[in-house]
């Protein structure tokens, strides 16, 4: 497996990003609630969004024959209300193609996110999911994260956790 940084240039791998996200809200939420909650466009914006300059990076896996098999998004975020003042990490989507799944791609795209972030002095990595993505959830679980916080999905009603680790140097 190979790991590589998306550019804005490389449209044909931001179109494939945007479709996986969408293929990942509709495993997680069910075709009804995931296919209605984005647009394809708004999916490519967001994208593009993590690529324009942003403490932020999208990154993606590519296999020995050079096919996408996985890709992450990750970014610095600054405290709020629930969380510590300082900045933290935010692993916002993860995706592995089902025929990759169960070969250490997801692994090996948090340690590149958690790597990344303790470059930057990161104290705190975390993500959002919803409570019925089980295998991002125990993949999260063996590398150390814990559940920090429970709430709605204010477009679906899902129930969302918040997954945390705290970073060491």
């Amino acid at each position: 497996m190979q790991l590589r940084t998306l550019s804005l240039d490389d449209t044909a791998a931001i179109d494939l990003v945007a479709t996986r996200m969408r293929e990942t809200l509709i495993e997680v939420e069910g075709e009804a609630v995931g296919g209605a909650m984005y647009s394809m466009d708004w999916l490519r914006d967001r994208v593009h969004w993590h690529l324009d300059g942003r403490a932020a990076e999208v990154v993606v896996a590519d296999d020995a024959t050079g096919a996408m098999v996985g890709h992450t998004i990750y970014r610095i975020e600054s405290g709020g209300a629930a969380l510590s003042a300082a900045p933290f990490g935010l692993i916002s989507t993860t995706y592995v193609a089902p025929e990759a799944r169960r070969l250490g791609v997801a692994q090996g795209l948090l340690a590149h996110a958690e790597e990344w972030f303790r470059k930057r002095h990161l104290l705190l990595s975390c993500t959002w999911t919803s409570e019925t993505n089980r295998p991002l959830i125990a993949l999260y679980a063996r590398n150390g994260y814990v559940e920090a916080e429970r709430g709605p999905n204010q477009l679906t009603q899902t129930m969302m956790v918040r997954l945390t680790k705290a970073l060491t140097p």
